[in-house]
């Protein structure tokens, strides 16, 4: 494992020189700060919303990895004083999705930060989100000796078609998508890397209900106090060292852990998918994103009878999706 981590340090090394730094406000960032990194193309819409969520959840500064963007994504960031900014014309699907990005940036400006890892459609949502800011989370995880934080990814849908409603540029998208699926999830333990793994939600029950072991994973670990020596291996589903995966239980009892309100089912998912298939850039020749072209040409329609309405989080404490562990 110290080989492939090393390894997964070097490839972030070599892959520092495809990206161009066109904003640089990294001199603003203070030893405390909450520091949030994220690779994104084409977001133009969802990113005001984006920036005002996580503002008022207490991150400090935001690390940009625009993946060549032609919606006007780097200009609408252009001169904000808490953003910096890269642009990358490479491979997304080279790049191991965007991870030797994200690992870069991470060693180079994140160490001994805490750093929130999300992508433009996920919402972080944890216990007492609605009193508490991330950094009061990440104070007592300081204070308890925990190094990273989990959170389930819950996917989020309208009732009725997808493309029902326009998704409007600002607009919370859960005014939208309100509904998600409160069971139907299968959880294991990865043997290699000692993460956890879950699958299931409305993507394994509707795109790959033939084949729900290759629907995608729901498991995060967005939120670490990152070290130079650390990697993402996988997105943000696993990391090493492999002790960062251990944000469960064994022996009894729970460990607190979040979710990520995930806003991917709205109005311009219909364009996303056409746009991905075109670029074949994502996992397993854009497996994914033909599931979901396939199934939603001749029903676009992720709402059944067993959906429920989001209320906050403590409906996702009741229901199992998150805990607040001994954090009182």
């Amino acid at each position: 494992m110290r080989l492939r981590r090393k390894r997964a340090l070097w490839q972030a090394f070599r892959a520092r020189h495809e990206l161009s730094l066109i904003q640089d406000n990294t001199g603003r960032i203070r030893p405390d700060d909450l520091l949030l990194v994220c690779t994104l193309r084409n977001e133009r819409v969802r990113l005001p919303y984006f920036l005002q969520y996580y503002r008022d959840m207490g991150v400090s500064h935001f690390l940009f990895i625009d993946n060549d963007s032609d919606d006007g994504s780097r200009d609408f960031l252009l001169g904000q004083d808490d953003v910096s900014i890269w642009h990358t014309t490479a491979s997304y699907r080279k790049s191991l999705f965007g991870v030797h990005w994200m690992n870069w940036i991470a060693r180079k400006y994140c160490h001994d930060h805490w750093m929130l890892t999300v992508d433009v459609d996920e919402f972080l949502v944890f216990p007492f989100c609605d009193t508490r800011p991330i950094p009061a989370l990440t104070d007592w995880l300081d204070n308890s000796g925990i190094r990273s934080f989990s959170a389930m990814l819950i996917d989020m849908y309208p009732k009725g078609p997808v493309d029902g409603q326009p998704y409007l540029e600002g607009q919370n998208p859960f005014e939208i998508a309100e509904w998600f699926d409160s069971g139907n999830y299968m959880i294991s333990i990865n043997p290699e890397y000692y993460n956890l793994w879950i699958q299931g939600g409305p993507r394994a029950r509707l795109f790959f209900n033939d084949d729900p072991y290759n629907a995608p994973s729901l498991n995060k670990i967005p939120l670490v106090k990152w070290h130079r020596d650390y990697a993402y291996m996988q997105s943000t589903h696993m990391l090493l060292p492999r002790g960062l995966n251990y944000v469960y239980e064994t022996e009894g009892g729970e460990k607190a852990s979040g979710a990520l309100l995930h806003a991917k089912f709205l109005s311009t998912f219909v364009q996303k998918t056409e746009e991905e298939l075109q670029r074949r850039q994502h996992y397993a020749g854009s497996r994914e994103y033909l599931a979901y072209h396939d199934r939603l040409k001749d029903d676009p329609e992720l709402w059944c009878n067993w959906s429920e309405k989001y209320i906050n989080w403590r409906q996702l404490e009741i229901l199992g999706l998150m805990s607040k562990g001994n954090w009182a």
